[in-house]
Formats: C-alpha cells, structure tokens, sequence
C-alpha cells in the first residue's frame, strides 16, 4: 500500500506496471518529472516561442505552417501542449496547474527572444503582397508586379482567429469582375470605384476609407457588403451590429481584417472616433488577463464598410474617410433568391480574387510612376485610385473626389450651426467675414428652438467651427483662425471667406427688369431693359404700339435702310452669327418696326394698313 497526500492510501504497483516503468530506464521508487516540466520540455522541443511588438506570447510550429499560436486563452498552444502531452503518456490528461506552470515558463522564453508581431490575413513581404489563405495547412498566395501565384507555405507569420474562414484559391475562370458586378445592383462608375476599392483592401500599408453602401430599403444594402466583405476576409459573422464600447470594438476589429457595421443611422461620438482611428491605425491599451498592474496593446488599421440609409448624421471627420457607393432599388420581377445569391457568389468566387488579384498585379506595378498634382484627405488611397485609372482607363478617381465632396455636403446639411454660418458667409458677399467666436454667434440666424448641437456659449461655437472647418473648405469656404484681435483681450479672429467658385455659384443671375412708367422718346430704345412679350397692338393704331412696346421681347429688327447698314460690314451686330436667333425672324413692318400679323406676311404686305409712322418711332430700332 503506498499512502496518499490527503492520508489515505492506494495499492502498490503491480509487478507489470512496475516492470514497464523499469524498461523505460525509470526507478519507480523515485518521483519522474512533474507533469509541468514535461509539458514545458515538449513546448520547446516543438515550437518556436517569441513575444509579439504588443506583449503577447506566441509559438511556431518548427517544421510546419508559419501560424502563430497565442500561449494565452484556451485555444491556442496551450490546448495543442494538452493534446500532445496525452498522446505521448498513453492518454493521460495534464492537470490545469501543470498547464498554469508550463505557460508561465514559456512566457518567461518568449520574452528573451527576438520580437516579432504576427500579421492578420494580408502583409507584406518585400516587394511582394502575401494573402493568407486561412488553411489549415498555411497555403497562400503571393502577389508582386509579374503576376501572383499561389503559395505552400507562408513567408510571413499569420496568426488566425475565431472569426475567419478560409478563402477559396483564386482560379483564373474569364472575367471575374464581370461576375461581380452581376450581382451588386450600383451603377457602372459606382461598380468601378467598388472595384478599385477592393484591390486597395490586399494592400496593407495604407489608410482604406470606410466603404459605404447607402440606398433606401430593397436596394441589397446588407447582403452586397455581406459578398463584398466575404471577398477579402470571409467570416461567420460578416455584418456585424454596432459595438456597445470600445473595449467590444477593440476586439472585433483586432481579430478581424475587414469588418461591416450594418444599418447604420447614427454613430455616437466615441465610435465615430473609433473608427476613423481604425482607418488610420489605432492602439488600445487595456488591463492584462488575471493581473492588475500588467496590461496588453491592441493595434490595428482595418479595412471597415457600413450600410446606411441616410449618412448624413455622420460626423465630418468621418464623412472625409467615407467611399460611398449608391445601390438602386431592385425591381420585384429582378429580384432573386438568397439561396440562388450564395450559390451563384460561391461559384465566381475563385475568379473574382483572380481578377482582382491580375489588377492588383499591374497597378503595383504602376504604383512607382504615379504621381499626383493635388492631394486629397485620403492621399495614398487616392494614388492607388490614379493606378487603377492609368492601368484600366476607368475614372475612379474622380469619382471618389465627387463622392467625398457629396458626403461632407450631406454633413453640413444635417448641422444647423453650419447651415447658419454658410448662409451668413454667402451674404457678406466676396470679402466674407471676420468675427470672433462670441460675435460669429450674434450674428448667425439663431433659430428659435436651439438644436442639441448647437453651440451655447463662444468657446463651444468656436470648437465647433474648427470641427467643422475641413468641411467648409471642401465647400469652397476658408476657415482662418492665425489671426488675433487687438489688445488686451487679444480674442482669436475667424475669417471666414467664400472661394472665387462659390461666389460663381451662390451669385444668383441678373434677372430682367421691366420698366414700371411707360415708354417715352426719353427712355425707349435702352437695350438695357428685357420687355416680355404681349398680345399684338391693333393693327393701324401705331401710338397704341408705340405705348405698349414696353411689353415686347427685345429683338432688334431694322427697317430696310437700316438692314443695308448692317449688311455693309457691321459684322459685330447684324452680321454676328452666334448673336442671332435659331429660328427665322419674324416679319416686321417697314414702316413702324413692329411684327407683322402673320396673314399680311403670308400675302406679300410689307406695312400695316394705313400706317405712316417713321422708323425712328419704334423703340426698338432707335439707337442701333
């Protein structure tokens, strides 16, 4: 009988077991390593262990796919060290403190050795771009200015998470981009910057704007970003609803390469910085597992998409980072099944990232000699749209500059406090205006039942007329506030001033003006005047007809003698072709100047019955 720790005993070992354990070189009599230290001798023997940029542990397999395993949580190394402790020990199970210990010390192996920070589903390996298939097996696809080709093992460490799936390898199988855009229902030129959006998705290092699918109800909002996100990072959960916090949106977007928020109508403030963060690459920093004074970094860019009705509740520093595409309504005898979608997206697939794939291939190739005059917000994105266009002809570019300037006009419109001081600019006319905040407030149009955001004291107002400035810029309006007001109060100056192709647009046309006294041989003849047109005066009473010519369209029509004047050489009246009329000039009398009634010209008259006025009475040929 042996006796246990607790006081009780067990029975001796029999002869068998005890001559087993002897002809594995083992003295029963003495205690073998503990189950810690086996757990922790099988790790390094296995796996190469480091610690990533951001302080977590990982482990490679030596000799197998290039996929790092987090030491932390259950399903990582710790659950593959259970496995093969198991099998080595004739299934028997390591204790949960042997595996506590064993990562402890394989924490302690990471730590000394060279850093590395695992990559998420795509990276870049030298000139080359690596998409991470998510095989078990580690298989990828490499992309570079000659072409892409499909990969068995990964130069680059991956690491996976629960929420993705495998892609499909990309099969060359015709047009892939023509069996995309038979299943999104958005215009050519949206379908083209949708396109050249998804090529920017395979290139790491860049800021991706938010992709915005935006349309009313049954226009497939949910389920084209479901098959445009499952393009580049297919997941069990596609479309995802807004997170609660941040902490919840830090681990969605780190365990996920491109991520959809679905039907979204308003953003609160601290999402909305989220995820402009997330665009150009944000870190958080939160409390280590199980400890109170050791923490853990979350860094990531994401490539993110939204669906929305209406995003003109959204925040101008996020509208500047959106690439929204229209999607029209789908008529009810073309609208399909779900299951006929999946199968039909299922099939086109594979050629779809072989498409995108040869196009990535070229525009990395043009990338070098593309160079921009003008830069936008989103710069590098920007450039990548040049290569697009110089390799495919298409003019996403402009499009996108187009789309952007729309989604910031559709912010300002949904705030009142910049409706109000774009209508004040717009009234000052070219100079524009020059206030301090407090004085900027007096003067917009205050309307009676204050918005929530508008601004209730001058600091607020003037907070938000630096929000709002990149804004007002894009809508040709200046926004500077470098200057200072005089001594002693010093006050910060806004000037706000209105660009030369906004007073073109807001300047209204000259409308014509109508005397209100009646015409005289003191005003009639001014070609200034636009009379309008009236009924014909009754033909003979020509002082009628000389009253009402008032009420005539301006078209000067000479007498005879007056036709041969121009007909003689005055090349910048008579004889200017643009100047004249499209149609044939009505006839007119040769006495008075006044039309003809259409039966006397059909019958050769030249002058209405009885009429003897001069030429110099109608007031439409006098003076010319």
């Amino acid at each position: 009988m042996t006796l246990r720790a607790n006081g009780t005993t067990s029975p001796a070992p029999t002869a068998l077991a005890r001559s087993i354990v002897e002809a594995n070189g083992i003295d029963p009599d003495k205690k073998g390593p503990s189950q810690a230290s086996q757990l922790a001798a099988l790790a390094r023997e296995r796996y190469e262990l480091f610690m990533s940029d951001d302080g977590r542990p990982y482990g490679v397999t030596i000799g197998g796919p290039n996929l790092a395993l987090p030491l932390r949580g259950k399903a990582g190394l710790r659950s593959q060290l259970a496995r093969q402790f198991a099998d080595s020990n004739n299934g028997t199970v390591p204790s949960q403190s042997a595996l506590a210990d064993a990562m402890t010390v394989l924490e302690g192996i990471a730590a000394v050795a060279d850093p590395r920070t695992p990559q998420l589903r795509v990276a870049r390996h030298h000139e080359r771009i690596i998409i991470d298939l998510g095989t078990s097996d580690g298989r990828c696809v490499a992309v570079d200015t000659d072409g892409w080709q499909r990969l068995p093992a990964s130069p680059v460490v991956f690491r996976r998470s629960g929420a993705m799936k495998p892609l499909p390898e990309p099969v060359s199988d015709g047009d892939g981009l023509a069996k995309l855009r038979t299943l999104l229902n958005t215009t050519d030129d949206g379908f083209e910057l949708l396109a050249a959006w998804l090529v920017a998705s395979f290139i790491p290092d860049l800021p991706h704007p938010i992709l915005a699918f935006r349309g009313e109800q049954g226009t497939g909002k949910s389920k084209g970003a479901a098959m445009v996100i499952g393009i580049i990072d297919p997941s069990g959960a596609p479309k995802r609803t807004a997170p609660r916090d941040l902490k919840s949106w830090a681990v969605q977007a780190f365990n996920s390469w491109a991520i959809c928020l679905d039907n979204v109508s308003t953003v609160p403030d601290w999402l909305s910085d989220a995820l402009c963060r997330a665009v150009t690459g944000d870190g958080i920093v939160d409390r280590a597992l199980y400890t109170d004074d050791d923490v853990v970094v979350l860094e990531f860019r994401r490539v993110l998409a939204m669906t929305t009705i209406d995003a003109g509740a959204l925040a101008g520093d996020l509208a500047e980072r959106l690439l929204t595409i229209e999607l029209q309504l789908i008529p009810d005898h073309r609208r399909r099944e779900e299951a006929e979608l999946d199968r039909a997206y299922a099939d086109a697939h594979p050629a779809i990232l072989a498409s995108l794939f040869d196009l990535l291939a070229k525009v990395l190739k043009a990338l070098p000699d593309i160079e921009l005059s003008e830069r936008p917000r989103m710069a590098d994105f920007a450039r990548v749209l040049a290569a697009v266009d110089h390799v495919t002809g298409w003019h996403t570019l402009d499009s996108y500059k187009s789309a952007t300037a729309d989604a910031v006009a559709d912010v300002l419109d949904g705030e009142p406090f910049a409706q109000a001081v774009v209508d004040l600019v717009d009234k000052a006319g070219a100079e524009g205006i020059t206030v301090t905040a407090s004085q900027l407030l007096e003067q917009v149009a205050t309307p009676d039942k204050l918005p929530k955001k508008w601004p209730k004291d001058p600091t607020r107002a003037g907070g938000q007329l630096k929000r709002l400035a990149p804004a007002l810029r894009t809508i040709g309006i200046e926004v500077d506030d470098s200057q200072r007001g005089p001594k002693p109060k010093k006050q910060r100056l806004y000037k706000l001033t209105p660009s030369p192709e906004r007073r073109c647009e807001t300047a209204s046309p000259a409308s014509p003006t109508v005397p209100e006294t009646p015409v005289t041989s003191a005003n009639r003849g001014d070609a200034s005047a636009t009379p309008s047109a009236s009924p014909l005066p009754p033909r003979g009473d020509a002082e009628a007809a000389e009253g009402d010519a008032a009420l005539f369209v301006a078209s000067p029509h000479g007498s005879t003698a007056d036709l041969h004047e121009y007909e003689q050489g005055d090349a910048g009246t008579a004889g200017d072709a643009e100047m004249q009329p499209l149609s044939a000039p009505a006839p007119v009398c040769t006495a008075c100047g006044y039309p003809l009634d259409s039966v006397l010209a059909a019958y050769g008259e030249t002058t209405h019955p009885g009429c003897d006025a001069p030429p110099t009475t109608n007031p439409i040929t006098k003076g010319v």
